[in-house]
């Protein structure tokens, strides 16, 4: 791919803009509220925005357009399972979060349970931020920009990216982040829009389109021997892993305890939802169209490069070009910001609790440096793995779900103790690692989706925590009012909050979001 001046103009454009953006925010930074989130002042259209643009990175592009060349639009039921999970989040979890004035969600878990259960929460986050999301990113994004330039070193272009990301996330910290998503989503819905256009263009009619594919294939409903995503494992698992990556993760929640208020909140979060729907028509069909125009790809993944170097204009090269890079950067920005904030308020804080505003952010400054540099040296390990979807969707499941168990049934029930909550993730861990090592090494498990050992994994935490929590003293009622959930404490979390016009009402925008999911899954069950 040889790009236009007009091209690499506009790439230099996104990216002054980018830098302008961060250095203009770094001179309004006053403290660890602002620098950590945004001064509590994001507006429910910019919290969505930040939303869309932080989920959709370049192994999003690149591979819902793959997966659904190669096996059908299934894929997206991770798409539109964020519509319902965020609704989820919206009705019952926001107002709590918000009313406890938390800087992180291991900082939740020690309103809840203890200080224990928040630095083993904490240090998982900052595991996963830097290995999984950050390091996967920063790969994908390589594989991509080596396609269009073969010359590039996978190494040297991991650390450019990354120092890319890291010096603007770290002069203008949320702020920075959730204000370039903004302009990333935009530019991600454009170009991913323009490539839906002109694929179906030259395929032809969305109708010959559909009668050329193979029914199955366009079904998000799956049997239970498939594959890729069977029904079992999207009852079971799928809706897991979104609690964890929607209502838990840092770098997706520290967005919403932005917000100006629990107004703000609940409509950023569920215009987030509504963004994810579109997803299946401007990222995923144009796999299922591109099988008509080039029924011979090598490999799944070329899918997405081969319809941006075969089909798009001058000029258009560099919009999808830099919808890519806002992809790259959008996540790594938001990555590397939830683990400097994880470090910062669940350690150095903690530890050090005299330390001034000025102090927590010139450390979160330079631990976004530092976990840039170690994500970008990981890079040739995640490379090793047989392919990054397996690499993060295997990680994902055996990690995180004893912790949506902790987070759920102690939100929900009263009884679960510190002691209960605790064994629960450590327990649950240690089945899971054992699961891991008999499964590798092809003993047992071989042929257990990675989806349905997500629910077995839930299921077992659970139990121990209900299990180790009955033999214990049950908590004080008065310590755990605001972070266990009641028609009280709701009540409670929402009494300053301003009157609403009805069409502003949350529940009403609740409703509608799920009658277009449904809407939605049953036109491609």
């Amino acid at each position: 791919m040889h790009l236009h001046i007009i091209d690499i103009a506009l790439v230099g454009i996104y990216f002054s803009i980018v830098f302008g953006i961060a250095w203009h925010l770094a001179k309004r930074d006053a403290g660890t509220a602002d620098y950590f989130l945004a001064g509590r002042s994001l507006h429910w259209s910019t919290i969505g925005f930040s939303l869309f643009a932080s989920n959709i990175s370049s192994t999003t592009l690149v591979g819902l357009a793959g997966a659904a060349y190669a096996s059908g639009i299934s894929i997206s039921n991770y798409e539109w399972m964020a519509s319902v999970v965020l609704v989820f989040f919206a009705v019952f979890f926001i107002p709590s979060y918000l009313h406890t004035r938390i800087y992180t969600m291991p900082e939740f878990l020690e309103l809840r349970f203890s200080r224990g259960c928040r630095r083993y929460f904490s240090a998982l986050n900052i595991i996963g931020n830097i290995f999984i999301d950050t390091a996967g990113t920063l790969y994908a994004g390589c594989l991509v920009l080596h396609f269009f330039y073969p010359g590039l070193d996978l190494t040297t272009t991991a650390i450019t990216l990354a120092l890319i990301a890291g010096v603007y996330t770290s002069i203008g910290g949320l702020a920075a982040v959730v204000y370039t998503d903004v302009l990333q989503a935009v530019v991600l819905l454009i170009g991913s829009s323009v490539i839906t256009y002109l694929t179906f263009a030259d395929a032809g009619t969305w109708s010959s389109v559909m009668a050329h594919t193979p029914a199955e294939m366009l079904s998000v409903i799956r049997p239970a021997s498939d594959p890729v995503m069977p029904y079992t494992g999207l009852i079971v698992g799928v809706p897991i892993l979104g609690f964890y990556f929607w209502c838990t993760n840092q770098f997706i929640v520290q967005r919403v305890l932005g917000a100006r208020d629990i107004h703000h909140a609940r409509w950023g979060a569920l215009f987030g939802g509504l963004l994810k729907l579109p997803v299946l028509f401007i990222m995923v069909f144009p796999g299922i169209a591109a099988r008509q125009i080039f029924p011979e790809l090598a490999k799944a993944d070329l899918v997405f490069p081969t319809l941006v170097t075969e089909l798009l204009p001058i000029g258009m090269q560099g919009l999808v070009l830099a919808a890519l890079l806002a992809a790259i950067m959008s996540s790594l920005d938001s990555t590397l910001n939830s683990a400097s904030t994880l470090v910062t308020m669940d350690f150095v804080k903690i530890h050090r609790p005299e330390i001034s505003d000025k102090g927590l952010t010139r450390i979160g400054r330079l631990c976004t440096l530092i976990f840039m540099t170690i994500s970008a040296l990981w890079v040739p390990v995640v490379a090793s793995a047989e392919t990054l979807f397996h690499y993060l969707q295997n990680a994902l499941a055996f990690l995180f779900p004893p912790i949506v168990a902790v987070f759920i049934f102690g939100f929900f029930m009263k009884r679960i103790t510190a002691r209960g909550a605790l064994s629960a993730m450590l327990g649950g861990h240690a089945v899971s690692l054992s699961v891991f090592i008999v499964q590798i090494n092809g003993w047992f498990f071989s042929n257990v989706h990675f989806l349905v050992l997500t629910g077995v994994f839930f299921v077992v935490s659970a139990l121990i925590a209900l299990l180790v929590s009955y033999f214990d003293s049950p908590p004080d009622p008065q310590d755990i009012r605001d972070v266990t959930w009641s028609r009280d404490s709701h009540k409670r979390a929402c009494a300053d909050l301003p009157p609403v016009i009805w069409y502003q009402d949350y529940r009403l925008h609740s409703c509608l979001l799920l009658l277009l999911t449904a809407a939605l899954v049953w036109t491609f069950r």
